[in-house]
């Protein structure tokens, strides 16, 4: 399995997911990027589950998921396939 990402730690300070990945550590505000973590008890927002490739971050008992890639702004270009041309 593919490793993305090296997710050390997560916990939240004042509606902010303070998140350290790859050895960096980012604050993100919780009502930019998830309305439901905003408005998650402490209890919901502290059961998460860390995807084992660290692709993502899963909050079950609010049913959320945030993928790293988006936290850390990475965007992915389109894959462009040659079209199949029938004969």
């Amino acid at each position: 399995m593919k490793k993305y990402h090296q997710v050390s730690h997560i916990h939240f300070e004042n509606n902010k997911l303070i998140l350290t990945v790859d050895g960096q550590t980012t604050e993100h505000n919780l009502n930019q990027i998830s309305p439901a973590l905003a408005n998650a008890s402490t209890e919901a927002r502290n059961c998460y589950e860390i995807s084992p490739s660290g692709y993502g971050i899963h909050w079950p008992l609010i049913d959320e998921d945030l993928s790293i890639d988006g936290l850390l702004g990475i965007h992915h270009a389109p894959t462009n396939r040659p079209k199949k041309t029938e004969a």
